[in-house]
Parts: structure tokens; C-alpha cells; sequence
């Protein structure tokens, strides 16, 4: 009540104008768009993902303007449910939902696959420099054998009285930890939220709970939305017209109690992450930038402790050279860079290196196209990866490169090579959306990043992966829209069924939940 007051206050009892800081949704529908060139120039900034409104204003470029004769329609397609735009104050409220039903033909009983979630996202603007964002959301769900497969083998781990541990509690990539939901499903809840303020003009400083992503793919090799959301504190600076440096500090966590208890009192195991991400732009075209992305050593099951001084150093590379060795921190080094051909066509590639080992090198090769054959808001992208096996593992594992279970770049850890070809298509707020994935995996672990010593088995196989969606999009600011899809995925690895999947529904997507794996 007294943080509702408090808003109320800011909106109606000052006098100043407001600006628009509050940065774009991470979901593949904005990214989509945010590379199409909506605007007069493209968006060329190193790729750091979420962006502002402030820095590239890309929401009023998308949203339709055909004139709405109804405030019922007027809110169901350019609006937010609620809206309170005063002189000092822009704040909106509306709910965010994700239902759906439907079934897996290769499935022979009678379970149904179903996704449940309801929500609420609140985001505002107060006076020139000041914006925040906020979501909770509840869920129930019921996935394919596949996924929950997979969500399991990457549950939070426990102790027994022998110090051995065991899985509990599944994790779904960018939700969660869960637990049980009528014995096949999966119960969850997770909120992300964030701050952001311009001091200056050259400098806005961000903070909260939130997910990250550096690149110009669908997939990333360096930083992804992934996980799930971490606490961090985050900087971009804009140094001159041609350079650009983001600071980012988080905390990330291993699902490992840190005591012998199964209490759900018991503190997990913690590390540093810090990201030192310098660009240059030597035109507005093309973009070049140089990533440190290090996690730090902050104990185990039987200590804690805060990590080394030089995790506040800005300098990349500075603090894996003369830590080199120690067990205090273990880098992830990389390149992000792209290149703008003509109007509407832009080809983009990372480098990806542990730790200076030559023989951990990963690179992705992209190319995205768009208005093919004069189409406005068609899509087509492809895109190659390349993962050698143990690319994201440390000699210690809790310094392995994850946050709650999960990879923090890509959905598949390393070990494989993927070949990706996406296409979509919107015409009179109807949509298609088709994606293809192929893996090839060698040496192969899907638990190899887990913050434990694990088992050196691994597999040689082949994953295939098709979708195919068709919807109706009502509203571009929350991404609200009527959908059918269509799933496929075989493999040759043993023991996992293939998935035939239909599923129907109505949601609000603002985040990534990827389960093209």
C-alpha cells in the first residue's frame, strides 16, 4: 500500500516531463524486430541485450497504428490494460498469461500436455531519467518426455548422510527450480524485475533481477536468457560516437545445498559473474566487441566467502592473466561482431574461448534477412554452431559456466554442432513461425556442466527438431496473441522417444522459454 502511494504520488504531484528508460523484452519476437531496421538507422550498438527504449525506441515503430473506434479494441490491441500517464509519471499494469492444451501423438496414454501460467507485468517511467520494470508469474505444467527428461537430470542437488548427492526438485530453462504438480507435472513461480537510470547522457546504470543476452542470433555463445534471471548490477557506457563498455556484476548460484540437510531452509552455493564487454562501431553499419565474461570462486559446501578484489576490475583480460591458476576465477573470452548489408540484410558471428585453451574454441556463423520478395515483416535467418565438448566446464566445476543448473549460454552446454534455419511472416496481425534445428553431438554430456564431478559418459547422436506455429498477434507492446503449434523431434540417442506434439493457446510473451533442444 505505501509503494502504491508512493507511485500515485510521483504520478500526480509533480511537474517535470518523464523519459522512457525501461528496456525492451528479451523474447525472439523483439529481437526479431529490433534487427529489422524499424527505424531511420539500425540499431548498432554491440548487441548487449536488454536495450533501452531510451537508447533505440523501437516499441512506437511496431505498434499498429490503424485508428481503434472502441476502448475495448483501442486496449486489446495498441494498449495496456491499465495506463496512468501524468506530467512526472508514465506507469502501466497488465496481466501476462501463457495458456495452453494439447497432446503428444507419440505418447499412447492419456496424459495431456497443458502450460498454465498467469502473471502480472508493471513497468513505469518517473521523470526524465528514471524507469523500472516488474513480473511474477505462477505456473502448472505438463511437457514431453523429452523436456522433462531433461528439466529432471538438471534438478537442484541434496545430500544424503553419506555426503553423496541426489536430484530433486526439476529446473526449467529460464522459470526455475519446480515442484511436483499431480505426479507428471510441474509446479513453479518466478518474478524478474529491474531499474534503470540515466545520470547522463552517456551513461545509464541498471539493476535488479533479470536476464542478459550478447548477440545478434537466436542462440548465443557468450551470455543468454537461458538461465534463469540472476541479481546484478549492470553500466553502459557510451564513451564516444565509435566506443561503447558495458560493466555487468552478478551473483549466480549452484543448486547444491550447502550443508548435510534435505531442509529447504539450507543455503545454496553461490559464485561471481562479471562481464566486461567493450564495442567499437567504426561505422553505423558494423560493430566489433571484445567480451570477458568471468566466474569467480566464492567457496563450496563447507565454506563461503566474498570473491577476489579484482571482481570489480573493469579491464578485460586483466584478471584471468594474473589469476591464471589459482582457482579463483575461470573466463569465458569472446568476440561479438556484425555487419549491416544494405538495408535489410545483416550477417553476424562470435568467437568463444576457455580460459586460453586453444582447445576450447566454440564460433557461430549467422546471416538474418528480411522484406524478402517485398514482404514486409518477413524473416529469414541461419544460423551455424559450433560447441567443442567441455567448452563451458572448469578443472573446478563450481566454476563451471551455469547459473541454477542451467547453461548461461546456450540450451545444450557444448559438445555438438547445430545448424538452425528460422522463417516468420506477419500480415494483418496473423503470423507463421517456423523453426528447423539439427544437432550433430560428440562427446556429449547433458549434465557435464553441473557444478559436480561428473560421470565421463557421453553419447554420439543426431537430434532433429521442427515447429511450425500459426497465430493471430493482438497487441505488440505485450506480445498477446491466439496461437497453434506444431512440434517434432526425433534423435538417435537411446531411450528418449520422439515427440509429436500439437498444442493451442493464448499468451503474453515477453521471455524466451526454448525447448528446441
Amino acid at each position: 500500500m505505501r509503494l502504491l502511494l508512493i507511485i500515485l504520488f510521483f504520478c500526480f504531484g509533480g511537474t517535470l516531463a518523464f523519459g522512457q528508460q525501461n528496456l525492451l523484452p528479451l523474447h525472439s519476437f523483439y529481437k526479431d524486430q529490433l534487427f529489422a531496421n524499424k527505424l531511420s538507422k539500425p540499431y548498432n550498438e554491440g548487441s548487449f541485450l536488454p536495450v533501452s527504449e531510451g537508447e533505440y525506441n523501437l516499441i512506437p515503430a511496431i505498434i499498429d497504428s490503424t485508428p481503434r473506434y472502441y476502448t475495448v479494441t483501442h486496449i486489446l490491441y495498441t494498449k495496456h490494460l491499465i495506463e496512468i500517464n501524468a506530467k512526472d509519471c508514465y506507469l502501466t499494469i497488465s496481466p501476462a498469461a501463457n495458456i495452453s492444451y494439447g497432446k503428444d501423438f507419440r505418447d499412447t496414454s492419456e496424459r495431456r500436455l497443458m502450460q498454465n501460467t498467469r502473471g502480472v507485468f508493471v513497468e513505469g517511467d518517473f521523470f526524465k531519467k528514471f524507469s523500472f520494470a516488474t513480473t511474477f508469474y505462477e505456473n502448472q505444467a505438463r511437457f514431453a518426455a523429452y523436456e522433462e527428461n531433461y528439466y529432471e537430470s538438471v534438478g537442484e542437488r541434496y545430500q544424503n548422510s553419506a555426503g553423496n548427492y541426489y536430484a530433486q526438485n526439476a529446473v526449467i530453462p529460464g522459470a526455475g527450480r519446480t515442484k511436483d504438480f499431480k505426479g507428471d507435472g510441474f509446479d513453479y513461480a518466478f518474478a524478474t524485475g529491474y531499474f534503470s537510470y540515466l545520470p547522463i547522457k552517456q551513461l545509464r546504470i541498471s539493476a535488479g533481477n533479470n536476464q542478459q543476452f550478447i548477440g545478434d542470433g537466436y542462440r548465443s555463445l557468450l551470455l543468454s536468457d537461458n538461465s534463469y534471471a540472476a541479481p546484478y548490477i549492470r553500466l553502459d557506457w557510451k564513451i564516444s560516437s565509435k566506443f561503447n563498455f558495458t560493466y555487468y556484476r552478478s551473483r549466480l548460484i549452484n543448486l547444491l545445498r550447502r550443508s548435510v540437510s534435505s531442509s529447504a531452509e539450507v543455503y545454496y552455493e553461490t559464485k561471481g559473474h562479471s562481464v566486461n564487454y567493450f564495442t567499437y562501431k567504426p561505422n553505423e553499419n558494423a560493430s566489433i566487441s571484445l567480451f570477458e565474461g568471468s566466474i569467480w570462486n566464492r567457496g563450496d559446501s563447507l565454506t563461503s566467502r566474498t570473491s577476489h578484489p579484482l571482481f570489480y576490475n573493469p579491464v578485460p583480460f586483466v584478471s584471468s592473466l594474473v589469476l591464471d591458476g589459482k582457482n579463483e576465477v575461470v573466463s569465458l573470452l569472446g568476440i561479438n561482431a556484425n555487419y549491416q548489408l544494405g538495408e535489410k540484410h545483416r550477417v553476424y558471428g562470435q568467437l568463444a574461448m576457455n580460459d586460453w585453451n586453444t582447445n576450447k574454441v566454440g564460433y557461430q556463423l549467422g546471416y538474418r534477412g528480411y522484406n524478402f520478395f517485398g514482404l514486409n515483416d518477413f524473416m529469414l535467418q541461419l544460423e551455424y554452431n559450433r560447441v567443442p565438448a567441455k567448452m563451458y566446464e572448469a578443472a573446478n566445476p563450481r566454476l563451471n559456466y551455469s547459473h541454477y543448473n542451467l547453461p548461461l549460454a546456450h540450451i545444450k552446454g557444448s559438445g555438438f554442432q547445430e545448424f538452425i534455419v528460422r522463417a516468420n511472416y506477419e500480415y494483418k496481425h496473423w503470423f507463421i513461425d517456423l523453426l528447423t534445428v539439427m544437432y550433430n553431438l560428440k562427446d556429449y554430456n547433458q549434465e557435464a556442466h553441473l557444478a559436480l564431478y561428473p560421470t565421463n559418459e557421453t553419447i554420439a547422436a543426431n537430434v532433429f527438431y521442427q515447429s511450425a506455429e500459426l497465430g493471430y498477434r493482438f497487441n505488440r507492446k505485450m506480445n498477446l496473441s491466439i496461437f497453434g503449434r506444431w512440434r517434432y523431434r526425433s534423435t538417435t540417442e537411446s531411450g528418449i522417444p520422439t515427440a509429436n506434439t500439437v498444442q493451442f493457446g493464448l499468451r503474453t510473451a515477453l521471455t524466451n522459454h526454448y525447448d528446441d533442444f
